[in-house]
């Protein structure tokens, strides 16, 4: 079998499994949609791969994802390279998304968090904070959810052991969360 052979098999079978996450992804949807049509706003946030996810996500809500619609404040805790550099240098990485869900997040906003090895210290600690600022939060996990499974309001868990599989499988859900609250959200 051939490299994109078995990579579209393993990709089928990661896809597939998503069906068992039906009920928190719909509570997902009803936290978000709750959020912005009540007039607050989506913080994302991830490492690596999962940071331009982040950042996509966040441009889906802000910008527009399928039809045209007013943007929604979406905020992408992964763009402000300067920030982050000075949380680096002045206290530690781990601190780069607790900062900002601190000063930036209020009660009745969301943070969404994506993470394919849900290993990431500094994910951890922005639910944590979130948790503190009493912010609802949603987890988009890979693996077994690592140490980060059971920190936020809700868990979704894409189960496998390739990264790549995992982050394909993450955005077919993080889109089909932004069709779910899309097609309920006020246009103007």
């Amino acid at each position: 079998m051939s490299h994109l052979s078995r990579a579209i098999e393993d990709s089928i079978v990661t896809l597939r499994s998503l069906s068992s996450l039906e009920e928190p992804l719909n509570r997902a949807a009803e936290l978000l949609l709750n959020a912005l049509t009540s007039g607050h706003k989506l913080l994302v946030c991830g490492n690596g791969g999962s940071a331009s996810d982040a950042t996509h996500l966040a441009t889906e809500f802000l910008c527009r994802f399928m039809g045209d619609r007013r943007p929604y404040p979406a905020i992408s805790l992964t763009a402000n390279g300067e920030f982050m550099t000075a949380v680096c240098n002045d206290y530690h990485a781990d601190e780069i998304f607790a900062r900002q869900v601190w000063g930036l997040a209020e009660k009745g906003d969301v943070l969404l968090v994506l993470t394919t090895s849900g290993k990431s210290k500094n994910v951890v600690r922005a639910l944590e904070e979130a948790q503190r600022k009493g912010v609802e939060s949603i987890a988009i996990l890979g693996r077994d959810g690592g140490f980060t499974k059971g920190l936020a309001t809700v868990d979704l868990i894409v189960a496998g052991s390739v990264t790549a599989r995992i982050q394909e499988a993450q955005k077919v859900l993080f889109h089909a969360l932004c069709e779910m609250v899309e097609e309920k959200l006020p246009k103007a």
